[in-house]
């Protein structure tokens, strides 16, 4: 019995953060801030119904492919996020306009694809100058 009551806690909020996420990807402006919605509410949403489904079944095949899942979740998201980020930059996919600082700008080689020393100008993005 409680295993089931448990498992549904783990479920719900498992559930709802893969809705924020879908929320978060709808009505995001731009494509560095959806990432970031996906690459961290998803996540943890996907981890919550693993959990949640290693709990209710309470067997060690169950379990231990649910945790192969989430290690394989935590592994991949954040490389994948980086690299999605970063090509998006590179391809100069705009930011949102109200963006306060491009922590890149001034300091991203275009012709090498690296990072040099410090940026040649102010960070701030809506700065005139």
């Amino acid at each position: 019995m409680i295993q089931t009551v448990i498992s549904a806690i783990l479920l719900t909020l498992g559930a709802l953060l893969m809705l924020l996420a879908g929320i978060g990807i709808l009505r995001l402006p731009d494509v560095f801030l959806r990432m970031s919605a996906t690459s961290k509410a998803a996540t943890l949403g996907v981890i919550l119904i693993m959990v949640a489904t290693a709990v209710y079944f309470n067997d060690l095949g169950v379990t231990a492919r649910a945790m192969g899942i989430v290690i394989f979740i935590i592994l991949t998201v954040p490389v994948s996020a980086h690299m999605i980020g970063r090509a998006a930059y590179i391809t100069g996919v705009p930011l949102w306009p109200e963006t306060r600082i491009d922590e890149l700008k001034g300091r991203y080689d275009e012709e090498t694809h690296r990072l040099e020393g410090q940026p040649a100008e102010s960070t701030n993005v809506n700065q005139p100058g």
